[in-house]
C-alpha cells in the first residue's frame, strides 16, 4: 500500500473506499495507469473489505480470485476503487470494486473472491 500510496478514504456497512494517485510511478510504458497498479488497488481494497468482516483473532483472508476489465485509461490525477459486498458466505466473500477517477468514469470492474480460513496457531 505504501509503495503505491494507497489510502483508505470511506468505509460503511457493505463496502470500502481507497484512493490511489496516478503519476509515473504507477504508468506503464504508454504513460497511462498500469493495469497491474489497478489490480493491486482493487485486491487491497477487496481483501481489506472482507477483513472488516471476520473475527480477526482467529480467522485470516486470502485472496483465491481476481478478475479486472480495464475500461478507460488514466493520466494523472487520482483514481479510487469501491468494493461492495455481493456474498458473505461462512468461508468465502465476494466484492465488485469499482475504479473511479475524480470525476466518477469508470476506468475498471474488478471482481475478487477471498476465501476465509481459521488461523494456525
Amino acid at each position: 500500500m505504501e509503495t503505491l500510496s494507497i489510502e483508505f478514504v470511506d468505509v460503511g456497512n457493505d463496502f470500502l473506499t481507497a484512493k490511489m494517485p496516478v503519476n509515473t510511478k504507477v504508468h506503464q510504458p504508454y504513460g497511462i495507469l498500469h493495469g497491474g497498479a489497478t489490480a493491486a488497488l482493487a485486491e487491497t481494497v477487496g481483501s481489506s473489505a472482507s477483513v472488516l468482516f471476520v473475527d480477526t483473532a482467529t480467522k485470516i483472508v486470502k485472496g483465491l480470485e481476481l478478475s479486472i476489465n480495464h475500461l478507460k485509461s488514466k493520466k494523472k490525477g487520482e483514481v479510487y476503487a469501491t468494493a461492495r459486498q455481493i456474498h458473505k458466505g461462512r468461508t468465502t466473500h465476494l466484492w465488485e470494486v469499482k475504479v473511479v477517477d475524480e470525476e466518477d468514469n469508470l476506468i475498471s470492474l474488478c471482481k475478487i473472491t477471498n476465501i476465509i480460513l481459521d488461523k494456525k496457531n
